[in-house]
C-alpha cells in the first residue's frame, strides 16, 4: 500500500512553496507597513470559541469543523478560520486596555469540505484584525491594505472588489423581518439548508449555492432599502474613502459573507480565473463579536485571504515568482573536497545561496548544477588547489574566469541578482 497525504491535504515544496511564501511574506510586509503587529494563536481552541464566534448557522460550524473530545472530556476544534481565535486572545490576554489593537496572523486552518481546485481541508490563510476602532475610516484603511497587498502580488488586473453593508443592529433587525416575510412565501420551494436558516439567520439564504434558492433570492428585498440614517452615512463614508484612494469597487447588494458575526461593511476580492472558487480575500466589520465571546463591547473589522488560492492565481496569471538560482560548487578529486567546502562556507557567510553535490564525477555534478538551474559553478581541481584559485563558470554565457580564493566573494557579487 502506497502511503498518500490525507484527502484534502498536500505537501508544498519547490515552485509551489516559493509562491506560497511570496504570498505570506508580502502580506506580512504590508501589514507591518500599516502598523499591524503579528500574533500566533493555537491551532485548536475550545469548541465554543468557534460555535459562538463564527455562528451556529454558518456552514463552517454546522458542517465543516474538525471537533474532538480530549482525554479529559473537553470538546476542542481545529481552527476553521482566524478571527474568532484572535478575538479570544484579545480578551484572554487583556489587550482591551490597549485598544485599538491591530493584529496580523498567518497559518493553517481546517475545514471538512469537498476538496477541489484551490480548496483544501487543511488550508492556509493570512489575515488582519483591528479591534477597538468604530469609525468608517478604519474600514477604508483595511481595504487599502488588502488592495496594496494584492497589487504587490501583481494581481490587481485579475481581481475586483465587491462591497456591501449589513447595517447596524437596528437596520439588520428590520431587514431580517422583511426577509422572513418574503421567504415565508416560498417555504415549499426553499432548500433544506435555507429552511433551517429561515428562522435562525435568514440573511444566510442570500448566500445559498442552491440553484432553486438563487432564483428566489433574485427578487428578495435589498439591505440598502432598510438602512437607518446612521448606517447609510457609515456606508457612504466608506465608499467615499475608497473613491478618494482610487480603489475601484462594485456594490453587490446580495453580498452577506458566510459568517454570522458581520455588521456594516462586508467585502470580497473576487477573480474569474479560478472557476467556482472566485473569492481570494474577504472580510468585514464584526461589531458585537467580542461581546459574544465574553468581552466588553468592542468594534472590530478584518479580513482573511487564502494563501493556497492566491498562490494558484499567481500561477494562472503567469505571475509565479522566480526561484532563486544557487551557485554550484564542484570539487574535482578527493583532495579538493575540504577546500571547496571551505569556499562554499565563506560564500554562504557572505549571503550567497550555494549548493554542493556530494558525489559523482565532474559530468554528473554539472548535470546536477543545470538541473537546479544554478547561475554559476565554482570548480576546483588539483591544479586550482595548488595555485589557491578556483574556476568560475557562468552557466548562462559559458564564460570562465580563474579567481583567487581570497577574491571569490567579491567576484561573485555579479551573480547576486539571480539569488533574490
Amino acid at each position: 500500500m502506497k502511503i498518500q497525504p490525507a484527502r484534502g491535504t498536500r505537501d508544498i515544496y519547490g515552485a509551489d512553496l516559493s509562491a506560497f511564501l511570496f504570498v505570506e511574506n508580502t502580506a506580512r510586509a504590508f501589514a507591518k507597513r500599516y502598523g499591524f503587529g503579528e500574533i500566533q494563536t493555537p491551532i485548536f481552541e475550545a469548541t465554543e470559541v468557534f460555535a459562538r464566534g463564527v455562528g451556529e448557522t454558518s456552514d463552517i460550524v454546522s458542517k465543516e469543523m474538525y471537533t474532538f473530545t480530549d482525554r479529559g472530556g473537553e470538546s476542542f476544534t481545529l481552527r476553521p478560520e482566524g478571527t474568532a481565535g484572535v478575538v479570544r486572545a484579545f480578551i484572554s490576554e487583556g489587550m482591551e486596555q490597549n485598544a485599538p489593537v491591530k493584529l496580523f496572523y498567518a497559518g493553517p486552518m481546517f475545514r471538512y469540505e469537498r476538496p477541489q481546485k484551490g480548496r483544501y481541508r487543511q488550508l492556509h490563510q493570512v489575515g488582519v484584525e483591528v479591534l477597538g476602532a468604530a469609525v468608517p475610516q478604519t474600514d477604508v484603511e483595511v481595504l487599502c491594505l488588502a488592495w496594496d497587498f494584492l497589487s504587490a502580488l501583481g494581481l490587481k488586473d485579475y481581481i475586483r472588489l465587491e462591497l456591501n453593508t449589513l447595517g447596524d443592529a437596528e437596520s439588520r433587525a428590520d431587514y431580517r423581518k422583511a426577509l422572513v416575510a418574503y421567504f415565508e412565501q416560498f417555504k415549499d420551494k426553499l432548500s433544506e439548508d435555507s429552511l433551517n436558516r429561515l428562522e435562525k439567520n435568514p440573511l444566510r439564504i442570500l448566500d445559498s449555492k442552491d440553484e432553486g434558492d438563487k432564483k428566489i433570492v433574485e427578487n428578495a428585498p435589498a439591505m440598502t432599502d432598510f438602512l437607518n440614517e446612521e448606517s447609510r452615512i457609515f456606508f457612504e463614508t466608506v465608499k467615499e474613502g475608497l473613491t478618494a484612494m482610487e480603489i475601484p469597487f462594485i456594490v453587490n447588494p446580495r453580498l452577506v459573507r458566510g459568517l454570522d458575526y458581520y455588521r456594516h461593511t462586508v467585502f470580497e476580492f473576487i477573480t474569474d480565473s479560478l472557476g467556482a472558487q472566485g473569492t481570494v480575500l474577504g472580510g468585514g466589520r464584526y461589531d458585537g463579536l467580542v461581546e459574544e465571546l465574553g468581552g466588553a463591547k468592542t468594534p472590530g473589522i478584518g479580513f482573511g485571504a487564502g494563501i493556497d488560492r492566491l498562490s494558484l492565481l499567481l500561477r494562472e496569471a503567469g505571475k509565479q515568482p522566480a526561484e532563486p538560482r544557487p551557485i554550484a560548487v564542484i570539487p574535482v578529486g578527493e583532495d579538493t573536497l575540504l577546500p571547496i567546502m571551505q569556499a562554499a562556507h565563506t560564500l554562504r557567510q557572505n549571503g550567497f545561496i550555494v549548493d554542493m553535490a556530494y558525489s559523482g564525477n565532474m559530468g554528473k555534478r554539472m548535470k546536477k548544477a543545470n538541473k537546479i538551474n544554478a547561475c554559476a559553478a565554482v570548480i576546483m581541481g588539483s591544479d586550482e588547489f595548488a595555485k589557491g584559485v578556483v574556476t568560475v563558470r557562468d552557466l548562462d554565457s559559458g564564460d570562465q574566469s580563474e579567481v583567487a580564493l581570497a577574491d571569490l566573494s567579491a567576484f561573485m557579487q555579479k551573480f547576486k541578482e539571480f539569488q533574490k
